[in-house]
């Protein structure tokens, strides 16, 4: 149990971050309903410039939600039955459910187990004639390695969709996340570092075509009202979600840069932690720490790993610290995926990472206090199990 003078500390607490802004949201939201005009108005269209000038792209096209997101940009490059993208097992199930809404083969290519996102050296074998893009996710709040990525694309006329959904924000050598691809996807689910009240995503593009069609598939591919140039779905933005987001743009870099201060603080406190592996910056990026996610492991046994890590999960619960693991099933062995054709034993670094990550309390608002809370917590319990000495207080800078 935690100490008296100690309170639960959350993965994330949207409450805190509502105090901020609060009164400004519902000013607005007040407005909005009284205005009458609710889908695809003055607010999505300035959630639209600002987001592209924000990405620094030159489009930016609102949609229902991050997976909608990820369905059209394929849509809108052709995507569809005999084609194949190249994609990483260890994400979020959205990012290969795309490609088989759009009737493609998700091909499954490896991660790097250090920065935990697709492993370029290994990609160009599992190029074939059907391959037509490459989806790279940016995960827990880094990009993916995107140089050899683009020269692959390059070399063979692939498109790159990125998969920004969790790292608005992000930096490689000095380009932003969302500028890298021909399109990149962005989810604002409330729980993304620019999170919405509600489902919300963006497509963001350089191409002007693109960009003009992906507004035309969102609503029931029209151009002209009432004038159906093509098949479309209705993927429309509403303006409560666009004006919820603006209000929040505004806060997102400082916001960023107190994840970064947050996850200095875990750096510090859990270096000597046994048993635990903190999360790595891979050069000429800037991480933006979706999730803090540690590795913690055992020996070279899965099952061994996920036992151990399931169990220090509900320990950190009994002692008043919130954690998650993202993601327990890499996809390729999910029953949803089944028809990729892939078996468990087929990538054993994603296998690896989901029987040993784990995702600690972040968010802007976390305190010296908790942090540290957090992590005396996480060390006294794997001391306990591995061995070795509890320190007396947990260094925290």
């Amino acid at each position: 149990m935690t100490d008296s003078a100690e309170k639960s500390v959350p993965i994330l607490d949207l409450k805190e971050q509502y105090k901020q802004i609060g009164p400004e949201l519902e000013k607005t939201v007040i407005e909005i309903l009284r205005s009458g005009h609710y889908i695809l108005g003055p607010y999505v269209s300035r959630l639209e410039k600002e987001i592209a000038e924000f990405c620094a792209t030159k489009h930016a096209i609102a949609v229902a939600n991050g997976t909608d997101a990820l369905v059209l940009a394929l849509w809108a490059l052709d995507i569809g039955p005999g084609d194949e993208v190249i994609t990483p097992p260890f994400t979020f199930a959205a990012t290969a459910e795309a490609i088989l809404l759009r009737g493609a083969k998700p091909v499954f290519v490896d991660v790097d187990p250090t920065s935990f996102n697709l492993n370029p050296a290994l990609v160009e074998k599992a190029i074939t004639p059907r391959t037509k893009a490459i989806m790279p996710v940016h995960l827990y709040g880094q990009a993916a390695d995107m140089a050899p990525l683009k020269a692959l694309a390059e070399r063979f006329s692939l498109k790159i969709v990125e998969d920004n959904a969790q790292a608005i924000g992000a930096t490689q050598n000095g380009q932003s996340t969302g500028n890298f691809g021909d399109l990149a996807c962005i989810s604002f689910y409330p729980t993304k570092n620019l999170g919405a009240a509600g489902d919300a995503g963006m497509i963001t593009t350089n191409d002007d075509k693109l960009a003009e069609r992906l507004r035309a598939i969102r609503a029931h591919g029209m151009r002209v009202r009432y004038y159906h140039d093509e098949l479309g779905v209705n993927s429309r933005l509403d303006e409560i979600q666009a004006a919820v987001l603006l209000a929040k743009l505004v806060h997102l870099r400082q916001w960023n840069a107190q994840r970064n201060t947050v996850a200095q603080w875990y750096a510090e406190a859990l270096k000597s932690c046994p048993g635990l592996s903190i999360p790595q910056i891979s050069t000429g990026n800037t991480h933006v720490w979706h999730q803090y996610t540690v590795k913690v492991s055992i020996g070279n046994d899965d099952k061994a790993n996920r036992a151990f890590r399931d169990q220090l999960i509900s320990d950190l619960a009994a002692a008043g610290v919130s954690s998650m693991c993202y993601y327990p099933v890499p996809l390729h062995v999910q029953k949803s995926f089944a028809s990729a054709g892939y078996k468990e034993g087929d990538f054993p670094v994603s296998e690896a990472l989901s029987a040993q990550v784990i995702s600690l309390p972040m968010y802007p608002e976390l305190t010296w206090s908790q942090v540290n809370q957090v992590s005396k917590t996480l060390t006294a319990l794997l001391t306990a199990k591995l061995g070795g000495s509890v320190p007396t207080a947990v260094p925290v800078v």
